[in-house]
């Protein structure tokens, strides 16, 4: 009865328990992402919760959700390759704000 109300089915099999685990650790790791100050750790770790969330929207099978989920991936996998590259650039007026703010 415990767990009725957080997941209202309870897995039935071992692999249905890992794809809720992979959907909740997605979940906290995107929302995880939004403090972490370096860019490219951020994207990284943004893809590695979308694609838990994406394994559990497949299992769900909700197309709205796949498709949210898939964006996310894909452009955090864009803007880290941008990074990677080196074709991510800030203005000098964006680099003055972020010291700014570092020193804060």
């Amino acid at each position: 009865m415990l767990f009725e109300s957080i997941i209202p089915q309870l897995p039935s099999s071992l692999i249905e328990t890992f794809i809720y685990i992979s959907g909740i650790l997605g979940a906290i790791l995107m929302i995880y992402s939004q403090f972490v100050e370096a860019e490219n750790r951020r994207d990284l770790i943004r893809m590695v919760g979308a694609l838990g969330m994406l394994c559990y929207s497949l299992f769900d099978l909700n197309l709205i959700f796949i498709l949210m989920t898939f964006g996310v991936f894909v452009a955090a996998l864009v803007e880290f390759i941008e990074i990677y590259v080196g074709y991510h650039k800030h203005t000098k007026s964006q680099v003055e704000i972020y010291k700014h703010i570092g020193k804060k």
